[in-house]
């Protein structure tokens, strides 16, 4: 089974920002990814709003017709944001207010409580919920003991080995992949997957449902047009 890909489209808010207005039209974008052959729209909004403003959500809900996941931080905010527009997955990221970009999982250990809470206010309006978390067999069992219908591998740390070692790399990954489907828990994966580094991935983690990619993947589009960049990455998926 091929793994979908979901466009991460902060980058292109983030554009759209630095000049106001609305160019490049983030609605359109979206629907264009989902007519190139995106499986699904990601959006990560902050509470900055540096790039997705919270104004983009119902917006974009109201289009998408493929899968939107809302990634963040619960905040009051911005859970009162995701259960109020109801998008197909919610992924819990613990981001600090000022991070520049998404750096570590959950302990979901430490936050047990915390999270279970969450988890099952979302579940009760019927989002999926996915736990960002490190490839560690901990922090999994962590996740299927909160409740989670899915968890999302930090892959930030993979992509930087893999340069060196792409075994070792994945290594943890695959290991608790595994533990994961034993669990009966999604995997998801993202963050700093790329072309170069993305098939390799796809095929040493077993049962790898959707990653989530954006920067890489706009960077990409400048040199090859968005149309072909999410066909070379469906390439790497399937």
């Amino acid at each position: 089974m091929a793994t979908k890909l979901s466009v991460n489209i902060n980058k292109i808010a983030l554009i759209r920002n630095a000049r106001g207005g609305n160019m490049p039209d983030l609605v359109q974008v979206a629907k264009d990814c989902e007519s190139y052959g995106a499986q699904g729209i990601t959006v990560h909004p902050r509470p900055d709003e540096r790039h997705i403003r919270y104004a983009d959500v119902p917006a974009l809900k109201a289009v998408v017709r493929t899968e939107l996941n809302v990634e963040g931080n619960p905040t009051p905010d911005f859970l009162q944001l995701v259960l109020r527009h109801r998008p197909h997955q919610c992924t819990l990221v613990p981001d600090a207010p000022g991070v520049l970009t998404s750096d570590r999982g959950w302990d979901t250990i430490s936050h047990h409580s915390f999270l279970q809470d969450v988890t099952a206010q979302l579940q009760a309006v019927g989002i999926r919920v996915s736990i960002f978390v490190d490839a560690e067999p901990r922090f999994v069992e962590g996740a299927a003991a909160i409740g989670a219908d899915r968890i999302e591998f930090y892959t930030g740390h993979y992509a930087h080995v893999y340069m060196q070692n792409p075994t070792q790399a994945v290594a943890p990954h695959t290991e608790c992949a595994k533990l994961a489907q034993a669990l009966g828990i999604g995997i998801n994966a993202g963050h700093d997957l790329n072309l170069q580094n993305l098939k390799f991935y796809k095929d040493q983690v077993p049962g790898l449902l959707e990653v989530s990619i954006g920067h890489a993947l706009v960077c990409d589009a400048l040199y090859y047009g968005l149309s072909n960049t999410i066909q070379l990455y469906l390439r790497q998926l399937a």
